[in-house]
């Protein structure tokens, strides 16, 4: 049983986790402040523009008592571009930036040998070792 509460434990405080739950709540509070923007800003320009005090009511029609609406589709899309482009805007870009800033003063790390160079390094080590041991009793011919 402690096994499966540590096992929760790595789980919950893996970077990961955390990164997407603030993710998620970051999200929704930007949400609501989008959501503010569209109905304080954006709804009232529509409405002087189409006369629909919002997106939902543009582009209705009814046939046969079945009721489309494009603007409930244009709605939800504007919502989300609006959205997608605050985040990009206010979060995305300054850490993308402040990323590159960091990186700038860092040098890249050296590239890892490849497997075949590790193995070819390892018996010419072993080689070497031997040919010391053997010089150290005076080579293999003689005792």
């Amino acid at each position: 049983m402690k096994n499966v509460f540590d096992g929760f434990k790595d789980f919950v405080l893996r970077g990961n986790a955390i990164d997407l739950a603030v993710g998620v709540v970051i999200g929704g509070a930007f949400t609501l402040v989008v959501t503010s923007i569209v109905n304080g800003l954006i709804s009232p320009l529509v409405a002087a523009i189409f006369g629909e005090p919002d997106l939902t009511g543009v582009g209705n029609f009814t046939i046969n008592g079945a009721v489309f609406s494009f603007g409930l589709i244009l709605d939800a899309l504007f919502k989300f571009l609006c959205v997608a482009a605050a985040l990009y805007f206010v979060i995305v870009m300054p850490m993308n930036h402040l990323a590159a800033r960091r990186k700038k003063g860092e040098e890249a790390a050296p590239a890892a040998p490849a497997e075949d160079v590790l193995v070819l390094q390892e018996i010419r080590d072993l080689l070497a070792a031997q040919n010391a041991r053997s010089a150290d009793f005076g080579g293999p011919g003689e005792r």
